[in-house]
């Protein structure tokens, strides 16, 4: 498990990007959950973001590819709308241990 931020850095319905190593990954906090995932579109696996830590559309209830506007749900990341439907982002492991995010890369 890899510390990323403490959970008040993020705050609700909030997108923030992490880049470590190799790995390319974001987090969604939605209420009292936070989700994570790789920073891959199953389309073309290009990074979806379209400004640092902007992955969410323009409501917050989507995850969103920048590149062909291919939408995923927060929860689950998977494909309701865009060229790869049907498909879903990897999702990663979160936990939350004393007000503090971590994830399983």
């Amino acid at each position: 498990m890899i510390f990323l931020c403490a959970l008040e850095e993020l705050t609700n319905y909030y997108s923030k990007g992490f880049s470590f190593d190799e790995e390319s990954i974001f987090v969604v906090r939605q209420n009292d959950k936070v989700y994570a995932y790789r920073n891959s579109c199953p389309h073309l696996g290009i990074q979806l973001e379209w400004q640092a830590d902007r992955f969410l559309d323009l409501e917050g209830e989507l995850i969103q590819c920048s590149t062909h506007g291919a939408l995923f749900t927060i929860q689950e990341g998977f494909c309701v709308s865009g060229p790869c439907s049907g498909q879903s982002l990897e999702a990663l492991k979160v936990d939350i241990r004393d007000g503090q995010v971590w994830v399983d890369v």
